[in-house]
């Protein structure tokens, strides 16, 4: 048992290397910012004749969901979930499973967005937010 325990407090190492990971990948990207006009164009192509046109936008997403997966490694091992739990949709969900949910109703919420509100996105952005802390709050 004692064992258990002393590795479970492993786990603020685990975040630093996480967040320092993210960080370097992020700052890696922001470099390979092409500039236009002495200011970085943030929608350009990032790595030009690649397979993918990647802008700094669509990559930081891709990179922001790779860090919540492993935020979510983090606290399932810091503190394990336990049994799934029934919420306001009647159905039993986990930790995880509250991840995907939100991560699927915020990209309806954004394409909702793009639709009908257009491009400029961050009021999208803080309402996806809000619609994450409900799902984790009552879900």
């Amino acid at each position: 048992m004692a064992a258990a325990v002393s590795t479970n407090r492993r786990w603020p190492i685990a975040l630093v290397i996480i967040l320092a990971v993210y960080l370097a990948a992020a700052a890696a990207l922001a470099s390979q910012l092409p500039v236009k006009d002495g200011m970085p164009d943030w929608f350009a192509t990032l790595f030009p004749g690649g397979w993918m046109a990647w802008s700094f936008p669509s990559a930081m997403f891709f990179l922001t969901i790779f860090l919540l997966l492993g935020l979510m490694a983090v606290w399932e091992y810091a503190r394990p979930g336990g049994h799934p739990r029934v919420g306001i949709l009647r159905f039993e969900t986990t930790r995880g499973d509250r991840l995907f949910v939100s991560l699927l109703g915020s990209a309806f919420i954004h394409l909702a967005w793009l639709g009908l509100v257009g491009p400029n996105v961050w009021w999208a952005l803080a309402l996806s937010l809000v619609y994450a802390i409900g799902v984790f709050k009552l879900v």
